[in-house]
This record gives structure tokens, C-alpha cells and sequence, in this order.
């Protein structure tokens, strides 16, 4: 599928450029049923089977505990992809809305949904963990801690954590938003609906309109962002020679 090879393009590129993957590595997916995480899955079983470092792959969903939700068909992808799939329930809902009624959630609930990703990673017998961050998520965080922090600063592309004793990677670091959108218009990808009240009423999505808008007056804007971050050097990101581009994409 075009499609797919489109994916692997950016993803091996990045595994390769940042060393992400290694021999026997076993790798936890953070699966929120969105679109970037379940892209990420289905590039890695696709990668995993040719890729000449071995590795295995575990899906793991923290369940925040939000009415409804349901990961019936996200389970039946794992099943397809051969690919274990854990369910980790929590009560991260109820302690942020209910009990602390949090005016400003997102950090803590990304904080708390960290730390139960890492801890079942662990208790799978993972190494690794590999989250959905994409190219424009790199933009929009830089932009971010530069706006409300004042600093220059980013996640990482790969990051280790000495406490946990856990190497977080991110493989779609070269992949924009656009063409993970064009994946999923393509693929039968179980993508869910986000249950979260905050949805779309964060600072990341207000930075997001803002970049797009600048973007309309300002063509490249974004390519320009990211290829200062990897000339600076901003929090591991580095110059790794022209990156893949797999044609214009189709956004009919």
C-alpha cells in the first residue's frame, strides 16, 4: 500500500537517524485510540517484520475511566497485527474533574497518564516506549515553551528515564500532521473519538490555529521552526541530512 510505504518512510528514517530501535527490544505503544497513536502501531508491526533489528511490540491503553469508552475494535487491530494489547484501568477522570476539579487539567492528567503508561510498560517487560509525537507536535511544543516559558525547549526524540529505567522514543518525528491525516483517510484504522471535556480547548490547539494562520502568509514557516530546532540542537534534536519526503500529499 502506498500508503503505508508512505509511513514507513518517515518512521524508519527517524529509528535510524536517532537509533530508537535496538536488538531484542521490546516496545510498549501508547495507544489513546486517536489517529497519531494507532498510525504509530500499525507502522511498527508493518516495520517489524523487515526490520533488520528485531523487536516485539505491546499496545497499551490507559483507560482514564471516562463513560463509554470502549476499545472493542482497537483490541480486534492488535488481533490482526498480531500484536499483545493491555488495558489499564484508572480512575485519572474522576481524581481531575470530579474530586479535584482542576481549572487547568491537562497537565496533571498528561502527568498521571505518564506515569501508568511507564508503569505497565514495565510491567509487560518493555524497554521501550514509543508515543505518536509527530512533526507538527514538535513545532507546536517548541512554540509552546517559547511563548508561555520563555525558553527554548522541546520533548526529546529519544529520551531516557534513569527512574524508570525506560527509553521513551518517538518514530514519527519526520511525519507531519498532514500525512498521518492522509494514512488514516486510507486505512481501516479504529480511530476514537476523544471522550475528554478539555478536547480542543487547549493552549496546544490555540498554538496550532496560530501556526496555521501564520503558515498561509509564511509558506515553509513550520520546516523552518523544525530545522532551527535541529540546528540549535534543542533537546536532542539534530541536522540528519535532507529529510524523507514522500511526495505531495492528496488532501481531496
Amino acid at each position: 500500500m502506498n500508503e503505508m510505504k508512505r509511513m514507513l518512510s518517515f518512521v524508519r528514517r527517524a529509528v535510524d537517524d536517532y537509533s530508537m530501535i535496538s536488538d531484542g527490544d521490546r516496545i510498549a505503544v501508547g495507544i489513546s485510540g486517536g489517529k497519531d497513536s494507532l498510525t504509530l502501531l500499525a507502522t511498527l508491526a508493518s516495520l517489524r517484520r523487515f526490520y533488520p533489528k528485531r523487536f516485539e511490540l505491546v499496545a497499551v491503553t490507559v483507560d482514564m475511566g471516562f463513560e463509554g469508552a470502549d476499545y472493542t475494535a482497537i483490541r480486534q487491530m492488535c488481533d490482526s497485527l498480531s500484536v499483545e494489547y493491555a488495558v489499564v484501568k484508572t480512575d485519572i477522570a474522576k481524581i481531575i474533574f470530579d474530586i479535584r476539579q482542576e481549572s487547568n487539567p491537562c497537565s496533571l492528567c498528561a502527568k498521571m497518564r505518564r506515569g501508568a503508561l511507564h508503569a505497565a510498560a514495565k510491567e509487560h517487560g518493555c524497554n521501550k516506549v514509543a508515543l505518536g509525537h509527530h512533526y507538527d507536535d514538535a513545532v507546536e511544543t517548541f512554540m509552546l515553551n517559547l511563548f508561555f516559558e520563555g525558553r527554548l525547549g522541546c520533548f526529546s526524540p529519544v529520551t531516557y528515564l534513569s527512574n524508570r529505567d525506560i527509553t521513551l522514543i518517538r518514530p514519527m518525528i519526520y511525519a507531519q500532521e498532514k500525512d498521518v491525516e492522509y494514512f488514516v483517510r486510507r486505512s481501516p484504522l479504529p480511530v476514537q473519538k476523544s471522550l475528554c471535556p478539555e478536547d480542543h480547548a487547549t493552549e496546544r490547539e490555540r498554538m496550532k490555529n496560530l501556526l496555521a494562520s501564520l503558515e498561509k502568509e509564511n509558506k515553509g514557516l513550520r520546516h523552518r521552526i523544525f530545522n532551527a530546532m535541529c540546528k540549535g540542537k534543542i533537546d536532542g534534536f539534530k541536522l540528519c541530512g535532507r529529510y524523507p519526503d514522500a511526495g505531495p500529499v492528496d488532501d481531496e
